[in-house]
């Protein structure tokens, strides 16, 4: 199996070479696993599918072929995105992973003569990376959706106030006074499988950094990502916790949020879409 290694701010992910043989299911799943493990395999966050579709809706297998398309797509898409956890789940939405898709289809020849803007189908619905002059990815990652609201949480006695924010996938945002005290991975593997969310959800700790003048508006976050454990990012993370942030009054258009692997600009208008800019990079390639 070709791969290469991608990363948004240390949110990693082995992307497979065009052109390799996957029969989705239980054992591909299993080998998520293996390939995702950081002692024993490459070492990701999640496995990512990335093929071509035509102006039908449907996928160009090529020869080897990578199985059917995860759900009818209309027209007018690029390609398919298919998004695996490193628990062998498979993600509906994942905005790191996006912007390395982004880099991925040009470096391996699969866009158009001077294509910079694709639209990706994913589990969730259609994404729209940009490549930027300055070598970053500017990713339309559509309007958020109405999810829970804001809900009350428990973990290990201490509770909780979340706002809970749909981008594609689900997220809990939970601001706090001082990030730093937080105790992100016993807390968040205890708020991911609360019963509130049937099928899990991404927990997010935020603190709104005080205020520098001339300089943009700071969210300082840390993430739980659903499937993953502890993260450096999460781009639709990062994304709900703007959107969290200007519900509650926090915040106003835009900010920099700050992860442990770097940061992300996020931006919302009105009830437009919300746009989330970072780097992406390959790290290496290989053959397994």
């Amino acid at each position: 199996m070709e791969f290469s290694k991608w990363t948004g701010l240390g949110n990693d992910f082995v992307l497979l070479e065009p052109g390799q043989k996957v029969e989705f299911g239980p054992a591909f799943e299993r080998e998520v696993v293996r390939l995702c493990d950081r002692r024993f395999g490459i070492g990701a966050d999640g496995v990512v599918i990335v093929t071509p579709m035509d102006a039908e809706g449907c996928l160009v297998l090529g020869d080897a072929g990578v199985g059917p398309a995860s759900k009818s797509a209309p027209n007018g898409v690029d390609f398919e995105m298919r998004i695996f956890n490193a628990d062998g789940s498979e993600a509906a939405m994942c905005g790191n992973a996006t912007r390395c898709v982004a880099k991925f289809i040009v470096s391996r020849g699969l866009a158009k003569p001077g294509q910079k803007v694709f639209n990706l189908h994913t589990r969730s619905g259609l994404v729209k990376p940009a490549l930027l002059d300055d070598g970053r990815v500017c990713v339309d990652m559509g309007n958020p959706r109405d999810f829970l609201g804001s809900i009350k949480l428990t973990a290990d006695c201490f509770d909780f106030t979340a706002e809970t924010v749909s981008m594609g996938n689900p997220h809990a945002v939970i601001f706090v006074d001082d990030i730093e005290k937080i105790q992100l991975e016993d807390w968040g593997r205890v708020l991911e499988c609360d019963r509130q969310f049937p099928d899990r959800c991404n927990i997010e700790f935020a603190q709104v950094l005080p205020a520098v003048q001339g300089a943009p508006t700071q969210i300082r976050m840390r993430v739980w990502e659903r499937g993953c454990g502890v993260t450096m990012a999460c781009g639709t993370g990062s994304c709900a916790t703007l959107v969290a942030a200007q519900r509650t009054g926090r915040v106003g258009v835009e900010a920099d949020v700050i992860l442990d692997g770097g940061t992300l600009h996020i931006k919302h208008e009105n009830d437009g879409p919300v746009l989330m800019t970072g780097p992406a990079q390959e790290v290496f390639r290989g053959t397994i």
